[in-house]
């Protein structure tokens, strides 16, 4: 970030979310949306959730969820997620955070939502599994965790573009090759006979294309519920963003998807970018989208970025990741509004351990005797470290936190290839 004098300085989270609720120019995003699909199986699902209130120690605000949850192998997991996981997010936030707080705490709130989620749907002996995407704004804050490959993209007001999820295809994720088969998973082609192998990579057993989703209990706990979680803030300038499965964006670049609907109201813009890629391939799976723009109540356009393209280094160079050091020094009043979109968090690993790390930047974001994962209460002494069986002999304590109940150890366990998970039956195939 820039300050009047031209010296780079980091500005900590909490001082960009305070400055906020302090300047009265600085008004909260007006947040539009709209959808289209077109169906082949039924198995896609959204989830819309605009002005949620939240009661804070420092007053009341609101937020905006959307989720787009694309089935495959029934529509069960789809639909339990767009059910339940919101719930058992906000449940696993600790009460009593002001705003600055909540919005810090949203990344590891995720991981432990999402993995409940998965467990709850498992214990149902349901063979069905889910991508997800899941957004969660909050002010000019854009918080996106994803497992599978649908996907979130932003392109600013200054017209840079962002990918907000990651794509946890095997065929091109070999970070995620190599977890699966680590952990007693086989990587491959479907076998025709002969040696002949067609279509993409997939895990075997199951036959899965993805390494990451909800539900797939057929397939193998290496298939994790652990998301991709990327959150991001941008300049009161505001930014469309677009959701969308699979359908789309095996069809569609981002520059193709936005370039389409340039200048359309949401609504239409989501209905162009479908129509779009069924012009390219024609309907051969669910295909849904989700536009999203985010600007300030007095604009009534979106937000219509230059004319010129730009290169997509440039667009990865236009992130500046914050800095973990404080700003204190600096007087508030030198900054000026980011020009462009601020990385405030990403993280992608599939560990457990790692992902509810206490070294998480929120003083006692774990209740000490509450799973860190399904928030059921933990008699002293019965709790497990998430960091039990750590190669870490910095984390082998039993004293450190957090700490996950037996069914949720149970469960972590079984999806680093520690132990065996369910019953003999979870192997068939079929999937995605």
């Amino acid at each position: 970030m820039l300050s009047k004098s031209g010296d780079h300085h980091t500005v900590p989270l909490s001082v960009l979310l305070k400055r906020e609720l302090a300047n009265e120019k600085l008004e909260n995003p007006e947040i539009l949306h709209g959808q289209a699909s077109q169906s082949k199986k039924g198995e896609d699902f959204t989830f819309l959730k605009t002005e949620c209130q939240r009661v804070l120690g420092d007053g009341v605000t609101t937020y905006s969820v959307f989720g787009l949850f694309d089935g495959h192998n029934g529509s069960a997991a789809a639909i339990y997620s767009k059910e339940n996981l919101l719930n058992n997010v906000l449940s696993a936030i600790p009460p009593d955070l002001n705003r600055d707080e909540w919005v810090a705490a949203l990344p590891r709130a995720l991981v432990a939502g999402f993995v409940k989620t998965d467990k709850d749907f498992q214990e149902r002996a349901q063979t069905s599994g889910t991508t997800v995407t899941f957004v969660i704004i909050d002010g000019w804050v854009v918080t996106v965790a994803s497992v599978g490959d649908s996907r979130c993209i932003l392109e600013s007001a200054e017209g840079g573009i962002y990918y907000l999820s990651a794509d946890h295809r095997l065929e091109c994720n070999e970070e995620e090759r190599e977890r699966i088969t680590s952990s007693g998973g086989e990587v491959g082609r479907l076998n025709t006979g002969g040696g002949t192998e067609i279509g993409p990579l997939r895990c075997w057993p199951g036959g899965l294309c993805l390494s990451r989703s909800i539900g797939d209990m057929d397939v193998g706990e290496f298939i994790v519920p652990v998301p991709y979680v990327k959150q991001v803030k941008l300049s009161s300038a505001g930014g469309r963003l677009i959701i969308s499965s699979d359908g789309v964006w095996d069809a569609l670049s981002a520059e193709t998807a936005f370039e389409c609907c340039r200048g359309m109201p949401v609504d239409a813009a989501a209905s162009q970018i479908v129509k779009e890629a069924l012009s390219v391939k024609g309907l051969r799976d669910d295909t849904t989208c989700i536009v999203i723009d985010i600007q300030l109540p007095e604009k009534p356009n979106p937000p219509q970025p230059p004319p010129k393209k730009q290169g997509k280094g440039v667009f990865k160079a236009m992130f500046r990741r914050k800095s973990s050091e404080a700003s204190s020094q600096i007087d508030k009043e030198e900054y000026c509004e980011p020009d462009v979109v601020e990385e405030l968090f990403e993280e992608g690993s599939a560990a457990l351990s790692e992902r509810l790390d206490s070294k998480y930047p929120i003083c006692n974001i774990f209740k000490l005797f509450m799973c860190a994962v399904c928030q059921v209460e933990i008699k002293p002494g019965e709790g497990v470290s998430v960091h039990a069986g750590s190669s870490d002999s910095r984390k082998v304590r039993p004293w450190d936190g957090p700490f996950l109940c037996s069914s949720c150890q149970e469960k972590k366990e079984a999806m680093e290839g520690k132990r065996p998970s369910g019953d003999g039956s979870r192997y068939s195939s079929g999937s995605e």
